[in-house]
């Protein structure tokens, strides 16, 4: 068993490479749920359904979020009604959210509903929640404490950002299953993911950062800052509130004691002795991931660095 952590889109696009150059029923991906919120009433996980859609072939690849495709008619007439549209749900998309919310008020825990939702998706690896239990990340900004999520769409990443929570992380447990498969897997990947808003909100839940160190599988990650700055996304703001540089080294220093392996782009290559000097063996790859080829190129990286037949 292959075990993924992972948010964002370029997870997504990592874990379509895994899938593509691997069995995906191999795959046990722990997706983030820091950025979940409430919106028109309905429970919406954007990393999980970004993951679910890629790994089902219907991710937009334009936008990176929602379903080829999708329409927007719903979004507009709530707009001519008076209410808030700054998050766009599509048309399609909203049937995901209306299902989990469903099973979710019907008594089903975010696991088992993200399985019923992938299954009618005919993704073959499994995907669950980092926790059943409700974590929130949590941005103090120059406008204010905001939800990832308003901080991110509603305005736009502009806020300079001074501290960051998982607000209920502390009382949350690991979803179930997530432990045993620490503890049992071949190789853990952590996705080129944003380290505090992507996976921070992962090892926040008390019992997987342990989880990590105690395995005896080989840890890789794939970095997502390429060149001293990010591939997308407001990582370096985020890295800068934490009192880090934006650079691979802080990958490699957020992630330890537990990481063997980085993954880091080519043009990073001067990099690779202060990352043997912390312990972390560098793999150099193109890390862009711009095209299916490149996306299996990437995730074939990943494995081989770990010693690891597709």
């Amino acid at each position: 068993m292959l075990v993924a952590l992972a948010g964002g889109t370029g997870a997504a696009k990592l874990l379509r490479g895994l899938a593509r150059v691997t069995d995906p029923a191999r795959l046990l991906i722990i997706g983030n749920t820091g950025d979940d919120l409430d919106w028109w009433g309905l429970h919406v996980s954007p990393d999980l359904d970004s993951v679910a859609y890629a790994l089902a072939g219907r991710l937009d690849p334009a936008r990176g979020w929602g379903l080829e495709g999708d329409t927007f008619h719903c979004r507009d007439a709530v707009a001519d009604l008076g209410g808030e549209t700054w998050f766009s749900l599509g048309d399609r998309d909203l049937a995901t959210h209306v299902r989990r919310t469903e099973l979710l008020r019907g008594g089903a825990t975010l696991s088992a509903a993200t399985r019923v939702l992938t299954a009618a998706l005919g993704v073959a690896a499994r995907l669950c929640p980092m926790s059943d239990d409700p974590v929130r990340t949590r941005l103090r900004t120059s406008a204010g404490w905001l939800g990832f999520q308003e901080y991110f769409v509603r305005e736009k990443a502009e806020a300079e950002v001074y501290e960051i929570v998982y607000e209920g992380a502390a009382a949350a447990r690991p979803a179930p299953g997530i432990l045993p498969a620490l503890a049992e897997a071949e190789a853990v990947i952590v996705c080129c993911s944003n380290p505090l808003t992507s996976i921070g909100p992962i090892l926040a839940v008390p019992g997987i950062r342990a989880g990590l160190e105690r395995t005896g599988a080989p840890v890789v990650a794939v970095s997502p800052i390429v060149g001293g700055a990010p591939v997308s996304g407001p990582a370096g703001k985020f890295l800068a509130a934490r009192g880090l540089p934006v650079s691979a080294l802080s990958i490699a220093d957020l992630y330890a004691p537990w990481l063997d392996v980085l993954v880091i782009d080519r043009r990073d290559t001067g990099l690779g002795p202060d990352l043997e000097r912390r312990g972390v063996r560098p793999v150099l790859a193109e890390t862009l991931m711009t095209d299916g080829a490149a996306e299996v190129a990437l995730a074939g990286a990943a494995l081989a660095a770990v010693d690891l037949e597709p």
